[in-house]
């Protein structure tokens, strides 16, 4: 277990389309470094040689979890973490808890060093942006059966119910900037 005064871990969550890219990048472009609960998915599909679609990846997501338990990706996150902190890193984003069990780890590992800030934005405007994306574009059902899957099958709305902080993402990129500043202020990071 890692504790330091001084260490801030801010993490992101939140439903596909409300902002957390947009969140982490705002923040990585700072210098912070991050680590993305994605990535690890995305790093185990690759090593199986599987093809990253969004009918394959959440496939693959939940068989992942069965084989190896449904802390596997966090359990990774928690040592990049470390890996970072013993680099001499004390303020790290972490982009993308996915579930109730990945939130109880990181506040198991972490404690009050854990921020927890969730991206909200109205389900249409989120669709909307999924259909957009230049990478992996979803349609409005294969949003919706995203959303659904997120809530039912991988205890999505916990961590998004329990954040510390939350952040209404439904306007320009600017007002999302301003409220960024201000969670980076209020939360010393």
């Amino acid at each position: 277990m890692t504790h330091q005064e001084n260490l801030k871990i801010l993490a992101f969550v939140g439903l596909p389309g409300s902002g957390k890219t947009t969140a982490v990048e705002y923040f990585t472009k700072k210098g912070y470094p991050k680590v993305y609960f994605g990535g690890v998915v995305f790093d185990a599909m690759k090593q199986a040689g599987i093809e990253i679609t969004p009918e394959s990846e959440r496939a693959f997501r939940v068989s992942f979890r069965e084989e190896f338990g449904k802390d596997v990706v966090v359990n990774r996150i928690i040592e990049q973490i470390n890996h970072l902190v013993d680099a001499g890193q004390h303020r790290i984003i972490a982009d993308g808890v996915y579930t109730w069990t990945e939130y109880k780890a990181l506040q198991h590992a972490f404690g009050g060093n854990l921020i927890l800030a969730a991206v909200v934005a109205p389900r249409r405007l989120r669709y909307h942006r999924l259909s957009q994306r230049p990478i992996r574009p979803f349609t409005a059902q294969e949003s919706y059966d995203r959303d659904v899957h997120e809530i039912e099958n991988i205890e999505k709305a916990g961590p998004i119910a329990i954040a510390d902080h939350f952040i209404i993402n439904d306007g320009s990129v600017e007002d999302f900037d301003k409220q960024l500043d201000k969670l980076a202020e209020e939360v010393q990071f």
